[in-house]
């Protein structure tokens, strides 16, 4: 147990030096002494007690003279955070309004307000809308460094109007949506607000922010004050229903052809989410159903090692970042998606459970503890067990904390990890980070006892965090050959890793660009059994943001690979054992968001492994008008071994059309066809959100074969579709 103990005795002797917050000095939040319409339109007397902000133009140039003028001003009472906007345009005409959609940006103008309830510096809330009052809320972690998670969602309200002087909101949050602390009847919030003007790529923001740093990360929020507002505690009850029809085709017992097996769906369950404190929350599930979810993007895998899928599930979202732990080179503690989905992911019944948010003092908790029902003999009930705590130590950018996870079935078989972790701020923008985990399997442990460094991984980052001038990162991992959390992904075991990374950013004076920056990243991976250097990486590379909002880079790769063991890429291609050198180029560009034609272009040209790669992909979207949207992604791999007279080619399509008669009734449909998994997909999804916490969905899957002849008994046409009609109410209690 060295690892652990050098890791804390590290963490203790480290001395925050030089600690400051760009907008520390806190504000008081002004109240609102009358009732307000919630319309849109700021005229009531009730908002003309309140000051707006003092805005800074943020880009295209920090400071600069705004174009049009906007007023925004932030209030609160007893139950709700309140965010008026005027936004004044001398050509209406132009407000860019490309979506009704609900949780999509599709670079319409806007209006955004981002609250860090704990004012942790860390986490905060994104609530964002448009001219046609699409609502869209995200949770930030990591300080604008984690993952933002666009599947979060709460309960809030916004109004707008768009009139010939322009456009204008209003947004109303509870506070029993937020998890703040309160202190002597005062509680601490950061605050930033945003305009963004699409077709001028103009944003405006409280506080003031530098270029050095994305305005929106928390750190460099400005402290506001409340008074006297105290959480409600409701009780929100969602109980669903939903009913379908499932077919599927199965092997007959014979094997000699495939017939079609009918399941009708019915089924009834329920939420519960409880309000424990100011910001400690509780939710409760039973017979939980996901039905819902967006179906995963498909991915052509052109490496040995597994494919990462992300989380979006509702019910795990709140707070997600808490649960973060991140061992770097693709491996996590935790990956909630191991809970109630097969590795292929199939759902798994989940007969209830439990998951506990939020901050008691100075910690923060996480607890997940979910159950799953027996599928088959080789798919036992099993129980999932996850507690995460974290404490700030030193300053409010600094934080130390630990996890434990379990997985246990139905016979007592289990597989325990845990780990330590800890952030510091070390001076101005300079972070550390270290982090230890270990995991316990039963049959490992019977057999070997405990042995950390075959079992564990150990992670260690120096960082300087900014956005303008020089920036850079140092790595280390090391992973044991037996580490395997449970509960976790793991892409590499048994590596030893480093990876260094430099940037160099400016602003120049300049009529089309904004910035554009100078990098270089370099990795190497090394195998723990030989010592032997397995993967290395090197790319200097250019990018650019014009302040039209494009983006692009130029990129030569220089890549090693000592591959240990034939793996395929295909039926017809696959890449022996052997050390290979190879170089390509890749190139990226995406154009403005605020177009009403948008879209992103990749080449990489170059060797692969003993062959030719040319792999290209481009993602249009057509936003025919704010009621239908069309987007797309085609991407081709073309991969050519000629000495071995092998070759692969795969093409992935993707088609996702986007409909909203208005905020409430909205469709998707989501097509995908992959030749490498010889599939056509479709995933339809129709919402009516009735009121704020009761939808009606009407989802269809369809899934066709493509290749029918590449096993016998030929493969049917459809190889499975499902019809399901779901319905959820929120009762507030």
């Amino acid at each position: 147990m060295r690892q652990p103990k050098c890791f804390l005795i590290a963490i203790a002797l480290l001395t925050p030096l030089n600690i400051f917050s760009q907008n520390s000095q806190p504000i008081e939040l002004q109240r609102l002494t009358e009732s307000i319409e919630l319309d849109g339109l700021s005229f009531e007397p009730a908002w003309e007690t309140i000051e707006p902000l003092p805005l800074t133009m943020y880009l295209p140039v920090f400071q600069g003279q705004s174009s049009e003028r906007t007023e925004i001003r932030v209030a609160y009472d007893d139950e709700f955070i309140y965010a008026s906007g005027r936004f004044y345009d001398n050509d209406p005409s132009g407000i860019r309004i490309n979506s009704l959609y609900r949780d999509r940006w599709s670079g319409d103008d806007a209006f955004a307000i981002y609250i860090d309830p704990l004012n942790d510096n860390e986490n905060a809330l994104w609530f964002m809308t448009t001219p046609a009052g699409i609502r869209s809320d995200i949770a930030l972690s990591g300080d604008a460094e984690g993952t933002d998670n666009p599947s979060w969602n709460t309960f809030w309200d916004v109004a707008t109007k768009v009139t010939g002087e322009g456009w204008f909101a209003e947004m109303r949050i509870p506070l029993s949506s937020l998890r703040f602390q309160e202190s002597d009847g005062r509680v601490v919030m950061g605050l930033t607000v945003t305009r963004y003007i699409a077709r001028k790529n103009e944003r405006v923001t409280f506080p003031s922010i530098e270029p050095k740093y994305a305005f929106r990360k928390p750190s460099v929020a400005q402290d506001v004050v409340l008074s006297g507002i105290h959480s409600r505690k409701p009780v929100y009850v969602t109980p669903y229903a939903l009913g379908g029809l499932a077919r599927s085709s199965q092997l007959n017992n014979d094997q000699t052809k495939f017939n079609y097996q009918r399941d009708y769906q019915n089924d009834i369950g329920a939420d519960v989410k409880y309000t424990l404190s100011d910001n400690l929350t509780l939710d409760l599930t039973a017979n939980t159903d996901f039905a819902q979810v967006e179906a995963d993007d498909r991915q052509v895998n052109l490496t040995r090692f597994s494919l990462f899928f992300p989380e979006k599930r509702q019910f795990f979202q709140e707070r997600s970042s808490l649960f973060d732990f991140n061992m770097g080179h693709g491996n996590r503690l935790l990956h909630t998606r191991r809970i109630g989905l097969t590795d292929q992911g199939e759902p798994v019944r989940i007969l209830g459970g439990a998951r506990l948010v939020g901050r008691a003092g100075l910690w923060n908790i996480g607890f997940i503890n979910m159950q799953t029902e027996k599928q088959n003999a080789s798919t036992p009930s099993e129980n999932f067990g996850v507690l995460r705590l974290k404490h700030p130590v030193f300053n409010s950018y600094s934080y130390a904390g630990g996890m434990m996870t379990s997985r246990i079935d139905q016979n007592g078989h289990y597989s325990l990890a845990y780990g330590l972790d800890g952030t510091v701020r070390v001076a101005g923008d300079e972070y550390l980070t270290l982090k230890w985990s270990q995991s316990l399997q039963e049959d490992y442990i019977k057999d070997n006892g405990f042995r950390p460094l075959e079992t564990g991984q150990m992670y260690a980052t120096w960082a300087r965090r900014t956005i303008k001038g020089l920036s850079y990162s140092a790595q280390f991992a090391r992973a044991g050959s037996q580490y395997d959390p449970g509960i976790g992904f793991v892409q590499h075991s048994d590596f030893t890793f480093l990876q260094g990374v430099i940037s160099y950013t400016l602003f120049p004076q300049s009529e089309t660009l904004r910035n554009h920056s100078w990098n270089n990243v370099t990795i190497l991976r090394f195998r723990n059994d030989d010592n032997k250097l397995e993967s290395s990486y090197f790319a200097p590379w250019w990018d650019f943001e014009t302040k039209s909002g494009a983006t692009g880079w130029i990129e030569p790769r220089w890549q090693y690979e000592n591959v240990p063991d034939t793996f395929q890429l295909s039926e017809k291609a696959n890449v022996p054992s052997g050390r290979y050198h190879f170089f390509d180029m890749w190139l990226n560009y995406k154009s403005a968001p605020g177009g009403l034609l948008y879209a992103e272009g990749d080449a990489i040209i170059g060797t692969f492994y003993d062959g030719w790669r040319y792999s290209f992909s481009l993602s249009p979207t057509w936003r025919i008008s704010k009621h239908l949207e069309l987007g797309g992604t085609y991407d081709i791999d073309i991969i050519r071994f000629s000495k071995r007279d092998q070759s692969f080619t795969s093409h992935l399509g993707r088609l996702k059309i986007q409909t909203a008669v208005n905020a409430r009734f909205s469709a998707q449909a989501y097509v995908q066809l992959s030749t490498a998994a010889h599939v056509v997909g479709a995933n339809t999804i129709i919402r009516y959100n009735v009121s704020e916490g009761t939808d009606l969905w009407i989802v269809y899957n369809h899934n066709l074969n493509t290749d029918r002849m590449r096993q016998q008994p030929a493969l049917p046409l459809t190889s499975s579709n499902v019809l399901i009609v779901k319905y959820t109410h929120t009762f507030t209690l």
